[in-house]
């Protein structure tokens, strides 16, 4: 079973992108925390990191940065969602490391595309 880690600062949109994807078949995980997502994700090895990137310190770009310069989560795929849908945002998430970039709201069936998509590409 694909482990899903969900890091966003706002709880309804956790709680939110867990239901989107509850009965899919994964094993999910979420926190509110910026700071624990690095922690959570060297603890659970997770398959897919659906990443905000308007939380505090640190900022969702520093994650993915972060994530991207640990040999860990080198292949991982992130996934951006966010409310941010300006260019410059685009662009510097995908500078990051991002493999997706879906905006807030997201449609069910986008989200639950994407990540299966790129879940199942990891796994070749």
């Amino acid at each position: 079973m694909a482990k899903i880690l969900i890091a966003d600062d706002d709880k309804d949109a956790t709680m939110l992108v867990e239901s989107m994807l509850k009965g899919e078949g994964y094993e999910l995980f979420s926190t509110n925390d910026s700071r624990q997502v690095l922690d959570l994700a060297q603890q659970i090895r997770p398959d897919l990191i659906l990443l905000d990137l308007a939380m505090p310190e640190p900022t969702g770009f520093q994650i993915c940065r972060a994530l991207r310069e640990d040999p860990s989560f080198f292949m991982t795929p992130i996934v951006i969602v966010t409310a941010l849908g300006d260019r410059d945002s685009f662009v510097v998430a995908f500078g990051a490391g991002a493999d997706g970039y879906l905006i807030k709201p997201v449609l069910v069936e986008k989200l639950r595309s994407t990540v299966a998509s790129l879940i199942s590409h990891h796994h070749k």
